[in-house]
């Protein structure tokens, strides 16, 4: 798995079927732009793993995938920082 620790570039890694993508530091409507895009090149069923800072990230991504057809498996959040994890559908 490499890091992609420069300025504003998300990082983007695999471990077996799960991908992850660091959207924090982004503003709307980004987080989810990236998001869809990652979605996008993995298979369905696959899961992505996004941790965005953006608070209206609350809404966009639920939204997002209800609107998609992915499937929200949780969300959480731990201080500034929000996790989702999102089955392809």
């Amino acid at each position: 798995m490499s890091v992609d620790r420069l300025k504003h570039r998300p990082y983007i890694g695999t471990m077996d079927d799960t991908y992850t993508l660091d959207a924090t530091g982004l503003l709307c409507p980004l987080p989810v732009l990236k998001a869809r895009k990652r979605l996008q090149a993995i298979a369905t069923g696959e899961t992505l793993t996004m941790l965005a800072d953006d608070p209206a990230a609350i809404i966009d991504v639920p939204h997002f995938c209800d609107e998609a057809g992915h499937i929200l498996v949780s969300s959480d959040q731990s201080g500034p920082v929000q996790t989702y994890v999102i089955r392809k559908g």
